[in-house]
């Protein structure tokens, strides 16, 4: 898992219209073939387990992390904010641009998603336009396949399924004024024993919010990974000669796509079963920002959600049913180190 070889871009077929077919299989066998290549991908790929091992073995600056992960904590209350601006944001500009959900699906209508954005930045109705989107994604997905490429938005809106819209929002807003004693608008508002039942009902799952985010954002990465890159990768191909990319990174081309397509799936890999997931959501965060600043011409919009769902997830970490979760128990429960006199 070569971290240091390079990123090619996720979504590649945003940026190119085409690409000729070259076997997976023997592509891979040609690149590793060259000494200094297979050196690069392995030597990688070893590096990383040692710096894995080696962390919890010896749990360097552990009062630090402790620290980071004690303020983070803190950062809880703002989840739901985050979530909206991640889901909404990138909705409101699909439905203007004309597209729906992913940029290679074209929209038969703008004002569906746009509506669905603004509701969700509002925060208005949060939870019941949070499950219309993740309906209307997973119909839309069922007749193009294509959609696929913008599954991170499942983990988004079930998320914000989860959360709620928090505040600010209106619906924070409307449930105080609408439960505050004699109030006028509250007599009218036949809504909010309903939400406040639902909320009860919800409740008690809010905390597996980091696990479908999670899952969301690793099915994503590994799937741009393995499809796009080590399964097809003349697509990959194309962008790194397009853009020129050995120019920034002097490495051979098939390198870097091998490369960029076992960082992804191994950052998707380790966000599905939740190990290092702080560390990982950083690495996707590197990869995303790559993607931006080394493609010009490639829609940003269309990878807002993962932005702010890997940012999410460095607050939150692997949360429950996660490997990391397992690996606390066993972490925390050991003593600091002590410095002697």
């Amino acid at each position: 898992m070569p971290i240091g070889v390079g990123v090619s871009p996720a979504h590649v077929k945003y940026v190119v219209d085409g690409a000729p077919t070259v076997r997976a299989l023997q592509f891979l066998v040609d690149v590793l073939e060259h000494p200094l290549n297979a050196a690069l991908v392995f030597g990688g790929g070893l590096a990383v387990l040692v710096t894995m091992l080696g962390y919890l073995a010896y749990r360097p600056a552990r009062a630090d992390v402790r620290a980071l992960r004690q303020t983070l904590r803190d950062y809880h209350a703002f989840l739901p904010w985050m979530l909206r601006l991640a889901v909404g944001l990138p909705l409101v500009g699909a439905g203007f641009a004309g597209y729906f959900f992913s940029p290679a699906v074209a929209a038969p209508t703008r004002i569906f998603q746009v509506t669905i954005g603004f509701f969700i930045l509002f925060g208005l109705a949060t939870r019941v336009v949070a499950l219309v989107g993740l309906l209307a994604y997973l119909g839309g997905l069922a007749v193009e396949p294509t959609l696929l490429l913008a599954s991170e938005y499942v983990g988004g809106f079930l998320g914000i399924l989860l959360l709620g819209a928090g505040r600010p929002s209106a619906d924070h807003l409307l449930q105080r004024v609408a439960a505050a004693e004699g109030s006028v608008y509250g007599r009218f508002d036949p809504l909010h024993p309903i939400v406040e039942r639902f909320n009860e009902l919800v409740d008690p799952y809010e905390q597996y919010a980091p696990t479908v985010m999670r899952l969301g954002v690793g099915f994503n990465f590994a799937l741009l990974g393995f499809w796009e890159k080590l399964a097809n990768p003349g697509w990959a191909l194309e962008v790194v000669e397009k853009y020129d990319l050995t120019a920034v990174v002097p490495v051979d081309p098939g390198l870097w796509v091998v490369g960029a397509g076992l960082t992804e799936l191994a950052v998707g890999i380790f966000l599905l079963v939740g190990l290092f997931t702080r560390a990982t959501a950083a690495v996707a965060f590197v990869v995303l920002t790559t993607t931006l600043f080394g493609l010009p011409d490639d829609p940003v919009l269309a990878h807002i959600t993962l932005f702010g769902l890997s940012s999410a997830l460095f607050v939150t970490g692997g949360g429950p049913l996660s490997l990391d979760e397992r690996l606390a128990s066993v972490v925390e429960a050991s003593p600091l180190p002590t410095t002697a006199d």
